[in-house]
């Protein structure tokens, strides 16, 4: 009824940039807040950013000033600009996003994960 496709991970040298994206298509009536998560092998997973329908953001201490996340109302789009990666960032990221359907059922949508991996 809802899906969420992410693209833009892959590998890159500590230092360097990404720009992760996250399209929602299906039954959507209006997004509400969407937002970055991300999971490292033994680890749980974590807030990375959000962003409101209103683009009022917020960001976890290990993304401010390095990381921007931001949306595209008409075209229903995250995204989130991975700047000066470290190692420490190596993780999937998830996409959510908080979605009303059209006939104005909730819906929590998660996508299925992208890799980004931080190594010289």
């Amino acid at each position: 009824q809802v899906q969420l496709v992410e693209s833009g991970g892959g590998l890159v040298q500590p230092g360097g940039s990404l720009r992760l994206s996250c399209a929602a298509s299906g039954s959507i009536f209006r997004i509400d807040t969407m937002a970055w998560y991300r999971q490292a092998p033994g680890k749980e997973r974590e807030l990375v950013a959000s962003i409101t329908r209103d683009r009022v953001t917020n960001y976890a201490d290990s993304a401010k000033g390095r990381f921007t996340i931001s949306r595209d109302n008409a075209k229903n789009t995250l995204y989130l600009q991975l700047n000066s990666l470290k190692p420490e960032d190596t993780a999937v990221y998830y996409c959510n996003v908080q979605v009303f359907t059209l006939t104005r059922t909730f819906k929590d949508a998660w996508g299925q994960g992208t890799q980004v991996t931080v190594s010289s």
